[in-house]
Formats: C-alpha cells, structure tokens, sequence
C-alpha cells in the first residue's frame, strides 16, 4: 500500500494544529516553523533546549547508520514490525510515531514490512538530535521527520495508534496523551546481557545486574513482553569502532578500556533485548 507523512502535529509553543503551507508548517497564532531543504522540520524551540546541539552528535549518527544499514539488528526490527503491524486492519491508515528514531533505521524496516504486508501506516519520526533526523530525511522522503522532545511530544492528542521508544528516553504522561484509546505503546531496551562480551573488554569488572520490577505506566495496561537473543560475530575494526560508538560505553569507559576496544579486530558478541507492549486506556 502505502507510507505517507503524519499530518496532526501540534505547536511545540502552544500546542494547536500546525497546518502545512508551502515549505512551513503554521499555526493559528502565527507560529512558523520552516521546512529544511533535507526533509526535516525543527519543532524543538531554543527556549526549550537544554544545550546548544543535544542528542547525539554528526559522528555518533553516521557510526548508527553504518552499523544498522549492514543488517547487525535487523532481528531486533524484524519482531518490532510484527509487534506493531500485528493487528491493524488493511483498509486503514494507522498513524506511527518513533518518539527518538535516531537516524531512522527502525522506521525504515517497519515501512517496508507494512508495504509488504499491504498496510498504510502515516509514519512520524522524532529525534532531540538534528543530525539524527537530517539523516533519517535523506534516506526516506516519505515520513514526516522532526526535531523534538519527548517531553513535550508536537503531535495532537488521541492522534497516534502506535508510538514506538526503542532504546530512548520514555515520558509515559506524553505517550498516554498523544495515543489514541486503545493504541499501543512498544518499547525496547536491553537486557542483562547485552552486549556483555564487549563490556567484558571495556570495564575491570561488570557491576552485577539489579533485578528491575516491570513498571506498568499509569493510564495503561501490560501486554507482555518477548526477549530478542542472539549471537553477533563482528570483524574489523571500523565495525567495532561504530558499535561502540552507538552506545553509552563511549563515554562511560575509561581512556584505557576504550583503548582496549579499539585494539579488537574481531569479536563474538550476544545481543540480548526486552520488547514490552503496553495499551492505552480506554
């Protein structure tokens, strides 16, 4: 079917509708916001930033997209796009919004899985990072990609039938007011595993793992969850280098462990990460 844009974005200043007119999205007040030449809109206000460039830098986005685009996670995207698509209906258009898509890698995968499984899905993507959603744009024109906060989502509310945090920062007061009733939140993080040999190399000793009781968010209810496990074989430096640059590892390890990452010139590596549901209210 198709993939087309998001269209219910709110004012980031005042939260009424954006309407898109020509090369900007405008609101009744009077509020402008300029479509790039890349694709992207910036719904993020100075006023509204915590620093003058936030959320990964250029080189940590372009390390994601070489890393994703060879295929290392396509598991982890291949069961987030039966987890989504799951149940929506074929002759609808659900709306999808990726609240911290980086540079859109797992929008990109769930795309091409609702093209293939004849779905239309109106696809949001949202980053706090400008290099992240630059990149995203210019791999795929058709979503509506933005600069923005989950702290105060640019989208209306009750307007999204699946929003998506995948390794990010989850505001679940936000969530739960711009997911329809009845929408799903999907949410992905690592697991106790995860990526221990690496951090084996990069630390003296790996703290033990805390057990952490499953919040359930207010104003919704537990689907359940499902583990994505399985062994990654890494060679070459450059590779490593990219991974280890997509994590927090980068700036939690010391000079000397990631000097010891550096030195690897291949590595076996268990990926290990919890995908969690979760319905909102009706």
């Amino acid at each position: 079917m198709a993939i087309v844009p998001f269209a219910s974005l709110a004012c980031p200043l005042d939260g009424a509708p954006l309407k898109r007119i020509g090369a900007a999205w405008r609101c009744a007040a009077g509020h402008s916001f300029d479509v790039a030449s890349q694709g992207y809109t910036n719904l993020l206000p100075v006023q509204k930033k915590r620093s003058l460039d936030p959320g990964d830098s250029k080189e940590m986005v372009a390390a994601r997209r070489r890393f994703l685009n060879a295929g290392f996670y396509q598991p982890i995207a291949t069961v987030l796009s039966c987890a989504v698509l799951a149940d929506l209906p074929l002759n609808v258009t659900a709306t999808c919004l990726d609240a911290g898509c980086g540079e859109g890698y797992y929008l990109r995968q769930l795309a091409a899985a609702a093209e293939d499984g004849g779905k239309t899905l109106a696809i949001l993507g949202l980053d706090i990072s400008k290099w992240a959603v630059q990149s995203a744009a210019k791999q795929d024109k058709r979503p509506n990609w933005v600069v923005g906060s989950n702290a105060n989502l640019p989208a209306l509310s009750a307007t999204v039938d699946r929003l998506l945090c995948l390794f990010g920062f989850p505001v679940y007061p936000e969530f739960a007011r711009v997911l329809k009733p009845g929408g799903l939140l999907v949410q992905v993080d690592t697991g106790p595993d995860h990526l221990r040999e690496l951090r084996e190399v990069i630390y003296p000793i790996l703290k033990p793992e805390r057990s952490v009781l499953v919040q359930i968010p207010e104003g919704f209810s537990d689907l359940g969850s499902e583990t994505v496990r399985f062994e990654l074989d890494i060679a070459g430096t450059e590779q490593i280098a990219d991974l280890l640059a997509m994590t927090p590892h980068l700036y939690r390890a010391t000079a000397e462990g990631r000097a010891r990452a550096a030195a690897l010139t291949e590595i076996s590596l268990t990926v290990d990460v919890r995908l969690r549901c979760f319905k909102r209210a009706t």
